[in-house]
């Protein structure tokens, strides 16, 4: 599996309490491979969760970021925030992602790890509100669940039994490259199956199994049993990063 050296530096402890997908840590450092990262801009982490991300930008960056989540309160990053010792770089928002309390403009990056397929999908969220929230010449990246191409039906045949209608929000890279290219809105930097996929999801998977009930509730072991029968390695993330025009 790629190695990911500047997650390393963070316990690994500390990551299982706070992530709530696969590891956010190493999804947002791919993701900044493709990004131009410099002291003192300011970044959208929308959809951060209890704030992993946000801290590993602030830390690893030097970036002020504005760390905003509808499932997690603001209260709880803050703590997060000041325990990591980045308070007076990340702030705590609590908004849903259709009703953000930002100017347009206002952000030189944007980016959205392991949420962005929960509210994105709509060809009208990329251009009434995402793109418009990054100045132009900005940058906005995500990284989502996905599949590694596009199937007929909408998922591959060994994952029939598993599939339930909210999943129908994975797709490939070429299908959210598309998504946003067709605006005319952004340049695309880079859209891509992150590599080793499955292995990197594994790690969560196998956490959930004895954990996600008691942090989340029911379905611990789903993740797990969605890995194992995609036999012929059709689940992806999918990672994109584009520049505004």
């Amino acid at each position: 599996m790629k190695k990911y050296p500047r997650t390393e530096k963070y316990d690994n402890a500390w990551v299982e309490q706070n992530w709530m997908g696969p590891n956010p840590l190493w999804l947002i450092e791919d993701l900044c491979e493709h990004l131009s990262l410099k002291p003192g801009m300011k970044v959208l982490d929308l959809g951060c969760g209890k704030g992993l991300t946000s801290i590993f930008l602030a830390k690893e960056y030097g970036v002020t970021v504005f760390a905003t989540d509808l499932w997690i309160s603001a209260a709880d990053n803050l703590k997060r925030f000041e325990e990591a010792g980045v308070a007076d770089s990340v702030f705590p928002i609590h908004a849903e992602a259709h009703a953000l309390p930002y100017a347009e403009g206002f952000f030189d990056i944007a980016v959205a790890i392991d949420s962005y397929h929960y509210f994105g999908t709509s060809d009208s969220y990329f251009t009434d509100i995402f793109s418009k929230l990054v100045k132009a010449g900005g940058q906005l990246g995500i990284v989502v669940p996905g599949l590694a191409s596009e199937f007929e039906k909408g998922y591959p045949d060994t994952l029939e039994e598993l599939w339930f209608p909210e999943l129908f929000t994975l797709h490939s890279d070429k299908w959210w490259r598309h998504l946003w290219e067709k605006t005319g809105l952004c340049e695309i930097i880079s859209s891509y199956s992150i590599k080793d996929s499955k292995a990197v999801w594994q790690p969560w998977a196998d956490w959930c199994i004895d954990n996600f009930a008691k942090e989340f509730g029911d379905g611990g072991d789903f993740d797990a049993k969605f890995l194992k029968a995609d036999a012929n390695g059709d689940i992806a993330l999918v990672a994109m990063a584009a520049t505004k025009k």
